[in-house]
């Protein structure tokens, strides 16, 4: 089917920035700038850590933007260092 990876890749995208729409205030205005600068160019591999971080719960997910809880995985590390610096 023609174009059937591109639409696959921006449902993907969409489906990113939606799970980034978060009850805490903080986490979406970081992750709102993390997605400004940085979606658009995330290959396969980030776009999967992504998703892993994005699947913690919010206060989870605060803590280790925030510093105060640590991934193991070095791509997710990664990551939450862009994150910080949005």
């Amino acid at each position: 089917m023609p174009g059937g990876d591109a639409d696959e890749d921006r449902v993907r995208r969409e489906r990113i920035r939606w799970h980034c729409r978060r009850g805490l205030l903080e986490l979406d205005l970081i992750l709102g700038r993390f997605l400004a600068q940085h979606l658009s160019g995330m290959g396969e591999a980030q776009l999967g850590a992504f998703e892993a971080l994005l699947g913690h719960t919010d206060n989870d997910l605060w803590d280790l933007v925030s510093g105060r809880g640590e991934v193991l995985a070095d791509d997710q590390r990664c990551l939450l260092n862009l994150i910080r610096k949005a």
